[in-house]
């Protein structure tokens, strides 16, 4: 595996290459990202990663700062799993200036679920993923494509969107969510999380397919009842300890309330202890 700390070092190592796949991580890799470059690897000639803890998408009081930097046992972990080039930037290298040009996705989608909950975030996500898709694709003369987990089910929404809308020549592929065992969507933010909660974390996988179950036995009269069975739902895990943000049936398109007909998907998000997990099932 080459590595590549600055943008001219990362387009030199790209020269030649026909068909690139990137998978963009912030590091502390774990079993969902290397199923993301095993992934990546059978779509191209060249399979890119990226490790940067991007700034712009934490908020003031969120772990920028605390977020684990594991980068010998990340470089390990992609190489072992067939990873070509790592791009391993600084934050002078990729925002040598205050980033004022920035990516601003539409309210209606941004705004809401993780969106209302982390302002902003989305505009951080989707201006670094730009960036970055300028960084790695710029040399490429044919198929470019990039791998987007979808546990993080509203951000490969928004970077969908955003491609669609720019005409980027990128197509955006959707890895399954990898779990444990147990259930538990696999997640950096897992590693905070004490014996006790992480033996009650599958709890909120549980209870997002009891939604999902719930919203089955609704059928057409699913609009109607939604918000008493999202709110039973939500109290059992109150009950439980965990603090939820949002547990919700939504309609795959555009995360708008579903109706009758719609396929949909469920989301989830809840703290426990301090630590805020995210999960979701499409039905």
């Amino acid at each position: 595996m080459q590595i590549a700390h600055t943008i001219a070092e990362l387009r030199h190592l790209l020269r030649h290459s026909q068909h690139p796949v990137f998978v963009p991580t912030m590091g502390n890799l774990h079993d969902g990202h290397l199923g993301l470059i095993g992934q990546a690897k059978a779509l191209g000639d060249v399979t890119v990663a990226s490790i940067f803890v991007n700034r712009l998408q934490f908020l003031p009081h969120e772990d920028f700062d605390t977020y684990p930097r594991t980068w010998e046992s990340d470089c390990a972990k992609l190489a072992a799993a067939g990873c070509d080039v790592l791009f391993a930037p600084n934050e002078k290298e990729l925002y040598p200036e205050p980033q004022v040009y920035k990516v601003h996705p539409p309210a209606e989608l941004a705004d809401i679920l993780e969106g209302h909950f982390r302002p902003g975030f989305f505009v951080g996500v989707s201006t670094v993923v730009m960036k970055l898709f300028a960084c790695v694709f710029s040399e490429a003369q044919g198929r470019r494509a990039a791998v987007f987990g979808k546990k993080d089910y509203q951000q490969l929404m928004v970077i969908r969107n955003m491609v669609q809308q720019f005409a980027l020549p990128i197509e955006i592929v959707a890895g399954e969510t990898q779990r444990a065992p147990d259930g538990l969507a696999l997640s950096s933010r897992n590693g905070y999380l004490s014996e006790t909660e992480r033996a009650e974390a599958v709890q909120l996988s549980l209870a997002i397919q009891q939604l999902a179950r719930d919203a089955q036995k609704a059928g057409t009269g699913l609009a109607e009842r939604l918000p008493d069975i999202e709110a039973h739902v939500t109290a059992t895990l109150v009950r439980r300890g965990w603090t939820p943000d949002y547990l919700t049936v939504r309609r795959r398109s555009d995360l708008q309330p579903p109706q009758a007909g719609d396929a949909v998907v469920v989301l989830g998000a809840a703290k426990l202890g301090a630590t805020r997990l995210i999960d979701n099932l499409e039905v």
